[in-house]
Formats: structure tokens, sequence, C-alpha cells
């Protein structure tokens, strides 16, 4: 019984996650925001790693030109990708269309091409690319800003961390390359205080979705991953597992059987 009712109370405290009732707790004039304290950076600090120019947002209009309502209706989890590679322009597309910077105007506020609570923007885009053209396997990040990729490292072994990591799924090395999110919630802490934590969550939803939809346009697939080794996966990436940490993936690779 007294395993039963411990059950029970972690099942409420998850869904009290979800709800916005933590909100009416807050005293946000004790926010860091409120406080006057600086906002954390919107991109993490980089400085001599390699960088690779991606193609401009304005040189991306011939591609994907499909009609929205196709991109909803063929959209779905796809788990099984030629071995046609990606091209460098479709990489870049896919990097804009899910944190690309579309405005930068405001000095506080960046805005992109998805939507975040107070447009904090707490995500970080990490990549295992496997088969682009003209780029070498390894793990790159995303530079939303300056809309550039950074290469950080490579290892023989690379392809079968990354598969340890996500508990075995062979579908997610088969793909061309692995989309890897971490968030980094003080970002999002900032402004919110407690009530951060749900939005992160949502904002990440957010950047799938995108991510689906560019992927059909571009006659890809993709299969956003939640079931990972959340140790496994930040040591591969390097990253704290406090301060920042693995939140989401998601394999992108052309459709067989076109």
């Amino acid at each position: 019984m007294g395993v039963i009712m411990g059950i029970n109370k972690s099942i409420d405290e998850y869904r009290f996650f979800l709800k916005d009732t933590i909100r009416k707790e807050i005293d946000f004039r004790k926010t860091d925001q409120s406080r006057g304290i600086k906002p954390p950076p919107m991109e993490k600090d980089f400085s001599d790693e390699p960088i690779i120019e991606l193609t401009s947002p304005d040189q991306l209009k011939p591609i994907g030109e499909i009609p929205i309502i196709d991109a909803i209706r063929n959209r779905k989890s796809r788990r099984s990708f030629s071995d046609t590679p990606l091209s460098l322009e479709e990489i870049s597309f896919l990097l804009w269309a899910t944190q690309g910077v579309r405005d930068r105007s405001k000095q506080q506020y960046m805005f992109r091409t998805v939507p975040s609570a107070g447009a904090r923007h707490a995500l970080e885009t990490y990549l295992y690319i496997r088969n682009v053209q003209n780029i070498p396997e390894g793990i790159y990040r995303y530079l939303p800003i300056e809309h550039q990729l950074i290469y950080l490292f490579s290892d023989e072994y690379l392809k079968e961390e990354i598969s340890t990591g996500c508990f075995g799924q062979s579908f997610i090395t088969g793909a061309a390359a692995v989309f890897i999110w971490t968030a980094i919630p003080y970002r999002m802490e900032w402004r919110y205080d407690l009530a951060a934590h749900k939005v992160i969550a949502i904002d990440t939803g957010h950047v799938a979705q995108n991510l689906y939809l560019a992927c059909e346009a571009i006659s890809a697939g993709t299969c956003a991953v939640a079931a990972y080794d959340q140790e496994k996966m930040d040591t591969i990436l390097k990253v704290d597992g406090e301060d920042e940490f693995t939140i989401y993936l998601a394999p992108v690779g052309k459709k067989r059987n076109l």
C-alpha cells in the first residue's frame, strides 16, 4: 500500500508540473530580471574552433517550396532513411527553421523562427553529423546569431557512442544527422523563476514541430526522441548535466522509396 501511495504522490507532483498553478506562488518582483541582474547570453561563447559557413536564409528561398497544407498533411515520424546525404543548403535550412534568428532589433530580445516564452530561447542545438555533403563526421554546435556551425570534436567510436546514448535505437545513427537539443535553464529562470521549466518543455515542442515540417519540405524525415540515457548523452556533448543538459533528440535523413 505504501508503494502505491508513493507512486500516486509522484504522479500528482508531475501533473502539477503541467499546470500553471506555480505562477500564483512566485513573487515576480524578486526574479533576477526584476532585480536588475544582467540577462544571461542568448548563445554560448565560442573561441578558436573551426567554423562552417552555412547558406544564408536569403539564399534558401528555392528550398522547400511546397504548400504548408501538404507539409502538415504528410508529417509523420519516420524511422527509415536512405543513404542519400543531406546537402549544405538543406542542413542550413533545417537549422534556420528550428532556431534561426529573424529579428534582433531589440536589445534584450531575439526573435527566432520558433516562439519562446519571453523570447528567452533556453535551447542550444548540437548536431551529430554523419552524412552531410562536404562536412566531416563529428559533433557540431549551431550558432544562431551568426548562422554558422562550429566544429567541436569527433572520434572513431562516435556513432557507437550516440547509439549507446539512445539505448541502442538503431534508426537514430542511420540518419544523415542527429539534432540534439540541450537546455540552459537559467536563460528562462532569469525571467520566470520556478515557472520557467514548464515553458522550456513547451518551447522544445515548438522547435521539434518546425523540424518535422521543414523536413517534409525537403523530402526528408525525422522522429523526435525523448528516450535517451541522460548522463551518457550529456557526457558525449561534454555538458555539465546541471546548468546545461540534453532535453530532446531528432535524427534526420532523406526518405526512402521516393
